[in-house]
């Protein structure tokens, strides 16, 4: 189970008085999260997501909650922040920085099928439009310059037949870092996998877990979610699921001719990303009882990412 920081009901309930929601019913720690612990919450008053952040600095938590209160503003279905009577929205528990959160209706989808990609690249073109004209500025602490400052010294704990995948995807990254910049910008999810959306039968019902959420390109963005959502078994796009997606998002945001020369290079490094962040969770939590996704699955994706079939719609 990823619950990092146990809770006795005792201190759970005095954190839980100011918020004026009534007596604590039960909770109950998801196994679902790898990187912060999260609790299910159940008050007299409803039900509820506490989270205990455990990465990252806690000087960012007030660009979290203010970008979550933008996007519930702009009524898409996000977890915002609750504030306690007294106004509090950011407060400690067990010594961590710790957020209560509305628990959003809707399971997470297993198995993807065209409408849910559909349905997904709508959601994010929203989050994008949302934010566009008023950036909230925070880099990503796993950004263009993470990748190249961490993947040289990851590439040594690889096998040798895997180096050189790695070694291009890092001289293409150097290579096209200030065209990537250039692009056009949003605040973006960074993390949007189906394990952070909810789907209420064939209905979106909310996206979860913001915590990698920055400013930067909105094509990154879409690259990290198409590589989830549309990615068949062996690594490859399904080209009816990513179509669905890619056409959901365009509607809404019509892409640049920029964005459409440099589409196939973001695949290849929002694949990069999640490569290099699984291998450093792979090492650092080997052996605990905290779930590890297979950095393999991100090294097949890039390699099935060489060639890309898949353009953006206007260009088809």
């Amino acid at each position: 189970m990823s619950v990092f920081t146990p809770l006795e009901r005792h201190e759970l309930e005095a954190f839980l008085a100011p918020y004026g929601l009534g007596r604590l019913r039960d909770f109950q720690g998801i196994a679902a999260g790898s990187e912060n612990s999260n609790f299910f919450v159940s008050l007299e008053q409803g039900e509820f997501v506490l989270t205990l952040i455990e990465r990252g600095p806690s000087a960012d938590l007030p660009f979290f909650i203010e970008l979550l209160d933008v996007l519930h503003e702009a009524g898409l279905p996000v977890p915002y922040a609750l504030r306690t009577e007294s106004g509090e929205a950011l407060r400690c528990l067990a010594e961590k920085p710790a957020l209560l959160q509305p628990r959003l209706p809707g399971k997470h989808v297993t198995v993807a099928n065209p409408h849910h990609c559909q349905e997904v690249g709508s959601l994010l073109a929203h989050i994008h439009l949302a934010t566009r004209a008023h950036v909230l500025e925070r880099k990503s602490d796993r950004g263009l310059d993470w990748m190249l400052e961490e993947g040289p010294s990851l590439a040594l704990k690889l096998p040798e037949a895997q180096l050189p995948l790695l070694r291009d995807a890092l001289a293409e990254i150097h290579a096209l870092k200030p065209r990537i910049l250039a692009l056009p910008r949003a605040n973006l999810h960074a993390d949007l996998f189906r394990d952070n959306v909810l789907f209420d039968g064939n209905h979106l019902a909310g996206v979860i877990d913001f915590y990698n959420a920055c400013a930067g390109p909105m094509l990154y963005d879409l690259a990290i979610a198409l590589n989830d959502w549309c990615s068949d078994a062996d690594g490859s796009l399904d080209p009816h699921r990513a179509q669905a997606l890619l056409g959901a998002y365009a509607t809404l945001r019509p892409f640049t001719p920029a964005e459409a020369e440099l589409w196939p290079a973001m695949l290849r490094i929002a694949c990069v990303r999640f490569w290099l962040s699984r291998l450093i969770a792979a090492d650092s939590f080997a052996g605990q009882e905290v779930l590890i996704h297979d950095p393999g699955e991100f090294q097949h994706r890039l390699l099935q990412r060489q060639q890309v079939e898949v353009a953006l719609p206007f260009a088809l």
